[in-house]
């Protein structure tokens, strides 16, 4: 018998998850936006000039040109760790280091690719909140000209931070001014700055173009991309071989057009704000249901769309049964919380009854 799909028709595709459940473990949890799937079936039909030349590429260029200025340019790629990497091996020669927090995600979370892949150095400093400051970069921003030690020459910041915390575009400036008097460049990680924005109240390029940053890994994933992110040029000159780079580390799609309508799709308007603003109160009124029930400790300022807490002994098992979330430091078991943009109120207060009864 003839294979269906060979005769032209559609075989239904079973839906295979509960599509009303909702976790708290991550935002790259959460599904696609319904506009950008919109987008994505838009730029789908006909022929589009592969490898970026499309047209949908182009408009990003001057969408990301509308956020952060004119000189701005943008390299999209499939996620964010090679959006890192990127950036990175660009601002960097072979024997040059990255100044970073040791909570980094550069760090912590990507299996080493900076270093490994990127063959860049990491020169990591512990901070009280995920934040850097000029007095902590200077513990490893030393020995430049000393050819037995990897030269400093990044300093690499993420908004908002692992820890949920932000900077403001006064700290982000004086980092980059610190960091360009001593001939080194600034990186902002913003796998979540549309998260940043939204808290702050400021536009995208208030910490970043005009506090001086060189290169942003712009995100989308976690503020409802199916997939894609884009290394950002601030600084033209900052722009270290990104267009070989990219071909180098397998992340030129040929099909360039469905990363870039995504992109443009979130920030052409207002979706990314009003995305991110709703996961930031999805995770406020989060906290502001378990913050005072007996034996909570939220540990850390709810200042985006994560909550970090440590619960009475017991209560994360129980709380398991139903949700999936992730432990932070078992040591002190800290476990974090975090809101999407589908997130929605009843989701919340159902979490936060089952806490309170928990602790009960």
């Amino acid at each position: 018998m003839p294979h269906p799909r060979r005769q032209g028709t559609l075989v239904p595709v079973t839906r295979l998850h509960d599509a009303e459940r909702r976790d708290f473990a991550s935002d790259n949890y959460a599904g696609t936006h319904p506009e950008i799937l919109a987008a994505i079936a838009e730029a789908n039909g006909g022929h589009q000039t592969s490898y970026g030349e499309d047209r949908y590429t182009e408009r990003l260029q001057e969408v990301v040109q509308q956020h952060f200025g004119s000189a701005a340019s943008a390299f999209p790629v499939f996620n964010g760790t090679a959006a890192n990497v990127l950036s990175l091996q660009s601002l960097l020669p072979r024997w040059g280091a990255v100044i970073c927090a040791e909570t980094a995600h550069i760090h912590t979370d990507e299996n080493g690719a900076p270093e490994r892949v990127g063959a860049v150095k990491l020169l990591t400093v512990p901070t009280p909140d995920g934040k850097l400051t000029p007095d902590l970069v200077a513990r490893q921003a030393w020995g430049f000209g000393d050819e037995h030690r990897a030269q400093p020459g990044v300093v690499s910041i993420t908004q908002s931070t692992e820890l949920g915390t932000l900077y403001t575009p006064h700290e982000v400036r004086a980092l980059a001014d610190q960091a360009h008097s001593l001939g080194m460049r600034l990186h902002l990680d913003g796998a979540r700055i549309s998260n940043a924005a939204a808290a702050l109240g400021v536009p995208l390029r208030s910490f970043t173009t005009d506090a001086g940053v060189d290169v942003v890994s712009l995100g989308g994933t976690k503020n409802g991309l199916l997939f894609g992110e884009a290394v950002v040029v601030l600084t033209p000159d900052a722009d270290g071989g990104l267009t070989y780079l990219r071909k180098m580390d397998m992340q030129l799609a040929s099909k360039m057009r469905f990363v870039s309508t995504q992109l443009v799709a979130l920030y052409e308007g207002d979706l990314w704000l009003r995305s991110a603003t709703h996961a930031n109160a999805m995770a406020t009124r989060l906290r502001a249901g378990i913050e005072d029930l007996p034996g909570v400790h939220v540990t850390r300022p709810t200042q985006a769309n994560g909550v970090f807490v440590v619960f009475p002994p017991g209560v994360a098992d129980v709380l398991r049964r139903r949700w999936r979330f992730y432990d932070w430091d078992v040591a002190t078991s800290e476990v974090r919380l975090m809101c999407s943009f589908d997130t929605t109120e009843a989701d919340v207060d159902e979490l936060v009854s089952a806490v309170a009864s928990a602790v009960a």
